[in-house]
């Protein structure tokens, strides 16, 4: 009861019966709220029939909008807002929809208000809300209004849709363009940017190659080349990019700054050696000057003897210390050599005479002229050398009786004239020690001269004696102050316990070369005897320093030894393709280490000096004969590089072979410095000849390659634009495949590739439509044929109703094959095969026919359709048919095929005429 009392009183839009809703539904006023919300109820009830008339109640899209928005979806409720939105249905104005649509996030609707609205405006509006990129070309392809196709056409933005729109968007070309336009720029833009990656790349590759080379003389320069090539590049590099730069970068400033530290460290050294140079040079000077000044004095005393040894003592010292940083010069190193093969001829005099003083004091004083004959014989006192008090007096009393000649006044004047020139030259230098003795000696021989001879001479030895006291004045007025000054300082060193034994050694030795360097000026007794016992006191103290560097001196002179044996063993058996570039590295490291084992033993430095110089002179001369024999190497390079560029090679060859003379370059080393800059300036001019030959040959070819691209992409335009009305205009598109063949092959690219697949979709295009068209005209053909069959086929029932067989009069349009069908229609009345083979060759033939359209086969003709598709296979093994060529056929076979009765025509006409209906429909579409 309660149940059926609910029925009874409830409203009836809520009742069961859908039929009753919908008659409910017509009693319903919008107008009224109840009512408005039962229509809204109904909006989503289950039965399609109820929401449609519900829907059509409500008029404000606003509400059904909302209804949306509340999940009330379904397809009446979109019908519904697609026509109040796109004005099918009056009383809503523009503005209020163009409202409502701005606000709209629906795309399905969005896309139908876009395709279906009544203002152009309403339309863009819809259009700008619209994100998806299929909507877009679906709109610029098939709206109606050409602004809305324009500005969907403009918004779709990749490669792939512009594609598409560009195959589809055929009722509009200005889109056709606008895609196509639009495609052409991207894919261009992206040749652009790939062509800059690609480049950057490349500058990438070459200055990280050029980032392990090692330094050549262009090195810097390729360096700037490179960079100025990355900065000149608009595009923005990519992080990755960007940071293999800046590590290339670094990588080549790193051997710029090597080398630039290298060469500095040469330069040091260049200045040192000349600065060593200079210093050996004054050292020789001085003892040459201090030789030739012992020759100028008049007696020879212990005192110039010891000031001598002394003064070669420090030469040698001092000398051996440059030259175990900076070997001498040959020419430096034989004057050294000259003036201490004087200095020992000297020396071995002086030891003999001292060896045979005793014996010469007492043959004076026995007066035994015959043993000091022998005994001077025995002195072999050197003539160069000025005599001893002890020789003069020996000598005199021999002369007293000899009766050999005395000198003419005229020799004696003209040696006095000559040794006065050299006294004033001494002067000049400040040479005191000779000048002094040299005046001593031309002041006794005014002695023995005649005056009047001698009287033009006097005023000029006045005058230089005038010079030399004051040189001997000013020598102690400085010579008095800097002795007190160096007895006070070796005293204070003598005292100081805080220094280290080294630089006492070192500040001792210092004070003692410039005490002996002030000679005898300002001599004083007490002043040398504090300063000596000072000096006593130091040495006293250093002793075991003293000690202790002896052994390592013995040590340090057994490395050298060792070092110079090894030198020696390199040397007797050199490499004969041995680098010079390790060669001097040996040679530097040598170097190096005889100037980490130093000092050494004085009475074995020179000697090993020697040994060391000696073997430094033959390593340096192997460097530099493989270093020639290396730049005879490269002149060959040269040569060869020079025959490969005026070869007739490819310029390509020529750049792969050049690439392999470079390796070969790098490979051999290093030639002589002068040569080594020069040889690659010339080799690496015609390295870039060639190098710009095969550039230029790229060029060339690139710019053949874009001719050919250019031309592909005017032939695919220009196929493309055509759209073939007949099959006739098939030879067009055979010319435009040769032209196309001609083309080829196309350079390898993403552009090249895109054509390729534009090419092919357009000739797939082409053919289908030439073949569409062949059919579509063969069957145009056989419908032209219809009044002739029609003549057939009332001969042929003529003919199966027993009346006399007749021929049917042909028409003059009939080409070759359809005339012999003709003919063999009209032969087959006279001679009529059995009704069954004329029933099976037509049901046959409709089954091919069905095949060539499409068409569903009934199962009882599936064996016909296995036959038929066998001998289709069979007579394509030469050559395949064509659909239209098939069809054709099949129509040739139809029209000859006879007499048919009335009945089995009708029976199959029908479908056959459905047949090529179907086929004529898929060649129009």
């Amino acid at each position: 009861m309660s149940g059926w009392f609910h029925r009874l009183f409830s409203p009836r839009w809520q009742h069961s019966d859908a039929h009753i809703r919908v008659q409910a539904v017509a009693r319903l006023d919008p107008a009224r709220a109840e009512d408005r919300h039962a229509l809204e109820q109904l909006c989503v009830d289950d039965d399609a029939e109820v929401r449609l008339n519900a829907l059509a109640k409500l008029n404000d899209p606003a509400q059904l909008l909302a209804l949306l928005a509340n999940g009330a979806d379904s397809p009446q409720l979109r019908l519904r807002l697609v026509a109040l939105l796109v004005g099918r249905e009056t009383g809503i104005a523009l503005h209020e929809r163009l409202a409502l649509v701005e606000r709209l996030d629906d795309e399905a609707l969005l896309a139908d208000i876009a395709m279906q609205g009544d203002n152009q405006q309403l339309r863009l509006t819809a259009l700008e809300r619209l994100t998806d990129e299929d909507v877009l070309i679906h709109q610029a392809c098939e709206n109606g209004i050409a602004a809305v196709r324009h500005a969907a056409a403009t918004r779709v933005q990749s490669e792939e849709g512009l594609v598409r729109l560009m195959r589809h968007a055929k009722r509009d070309k200005h889109v056709t363009r606008l895609a196509r336009e639009r495609l052409n720029q991207q894919r261009a833009d992206a040749a652009q940017v790939a062509a800059a990656h690609a480049e950057r790349e490349r500058i990438l590759q070459a200055l990280e190659q050029h980032g392990q080379h090692a330094w050549e003389p262009l090195y810097a320069g390729r360096y700037r080349h490179l960079q100025r090539e990355w900065e000149a590049l608009k595009n923005l590099p990519s992080t990755e990019q960007e940071r293999r730069y800046q590590d290339a970068c670094l990588r080549c400033r790193k051997t710029i700054t090597d080398h630039d530290a290298q060469l500095h460290v040469h330069e040091a050294a260049d200045r040192q050696r000349e600065d060593a140079a200079q210093t050996r040079q004054a050292l020789v000077e001085a003892l040459e000057e201090s030789l030739h000044g012992l020759r100028l004095g008049e007696r020879l005393s212990a005192q110039d003897i010891d000031s001598l040894r002394a003064q070669k003592r420090l030469l040698a010292s001092r000398w051996q210390t440059l030259s175990d940083h900076h070997s001498p010069d040959d020419a430096l190193r034989q004057r050294y050599d000259a003036a201490l093969d004087e200095y020992e001829r000297l020396g071995q005099a002086w030891e003999r005479l001292g060896q045979h003083a005793a014996a010469l004091e007492q043959a004076l004083d026995d007066n035994d002229r015959p043993r000091l004959a022998t005994l001077l014989d025995d002195c072999a006192w050197p003539e160069w050398l000025p005599p001893t008090a002890l020789l003069e007096r020996a000598r005199r009393q021999l002369e007293q009786d000899t009766a050999s000649e005395p000198p003419s006044h005229d020799e004696r004047l003209e040696a006095f004239e000559h040794d006065l020139r050299e006294l004033e030259r001494l002067l000049q230098r400040g040479a005191f020690k000779g000048a002094s003795r040299l005046h001593q000696s031309l002041r006794h021989r005014t002695e023995h001269l005649p005056g009047s001879r001698l009287r033009p001479h006097l005023g000029t030895l006045k005058r230089l004696g005038a010079q030399l006291a004051e040189l001997r004045d000013w020598r102690g007025f400085v010579a008095g102050p800097k002795r007190d000054q160096l007895c006070q300082a070796i005293a204070e060193l003598a005292d100081d316990d805080s220094i280290v034994d080294a630089e006492l050694d070192r500040r001792h030795r210092q004070l003692v070369k410039e005490w002996r360097e002030l000679g005898d000026a300002a001599a004083d007794r007490e002043l040398s005897s504090r300063f000596r016992a000072a000096s006593d006191r130091i040495h006293e103290r250093l002793t075991p320093w003293r000690e202790a560097l002896n052994r390592q001196r013995a040590l340090n002179l057994e490395a050298r030894q060792a070092l110079c044996e090894q030198l020696e063993a390199l040397l007797e058996h050199p490499d004969p393709s041995a680098d010079p570039d390790a060669l001097r590295d040996i040679r530097d490291r040598a170097r190096e280490q005889w100037r980490r084992h130093s000092p050494v033993p004085r009475d074995h430095a020179e000697a090993i000096g020697r040994r060391f110089g000696r073997i430094r002179h033959d390593l340096q001369a192997l460097i530099d004969r493989r270093a020639q024999e290396i730049a005879d190497a490269k002149r060959e390079l040269i040569e060869r590089a020079r025959a490969l560029q005026a070869s007739s090679q490819s310029a390509v060859q020529c750049a792969e072979q050049a690439k392999t003379l470079q390796r070969h370059w790098r490979e051999l080393g290093r030639a002589p410095k002068g040569e080594e800059q020069a040889l690659w300036r010339e080799f690496r001019d015609i390295c870039d000849a060639i190098f710009a030959s095969r550039e230029a040959e790229r060029d060339n070819r690139a710019e053949r390659a874009k001719a050919r691209l250019d031309a592909m992409q005017a032939l695919i335009d220009r196929l493309d634009a055509w759209h073939p009305d007949t099959s006739r205009e098939a030879p067009v598109l055979d010319q435009a495949i040769a032209e196309a063949e001609a083309l080829e092959p196309l350079p390898p690219g993403r552009r090249s590739e895109g054509m390729h697949r534009r090419w092919s979709g357009i000739l797939r295009a082409r053919r289908e439509r030439l073949m569409r068209l062949a059919v579509s005209e063969e069957v145009e053909r056989w419908q032209a044929l219809q009044p002739l069959l029609s003549a057939h086929l009332a001969a042929d029932a003529a003919t199966l109703a027993g009346e006399e067989a007749i021929d049917v009069d042909g028409d003059n349009t009939l080409d070759g094959d359809m005339m012999q069908a003709h003919q063999h229609r009209n032969a087959a009345r006279h001679h009529p095969p059995p009704e069954l083979e004329v029933e099976e060759a037509l049901t046959r033939l409709r089954v091919h026919l069905a095949l060539l359209a499409g068409d569903r086969i009934s199962p009882q003709d599936d064996a016909l359709r296995l036959a038929i598709q066998v001998e289709r296979l069979n007579n394509g093994l030469g050559r395949e048919l064509t659909r239209a060529e098939e069809l054709h056929d099949v129509l040739r076979e139809i029209f000859a095929t006879g007499p048919v009765s009335e009945s089995l025509w009708s029976r199959e006409a029908g479908e056959l005429d459905t047949l090529l209906s179907k086929l004529l429909h898929q060649s129009s579409q």
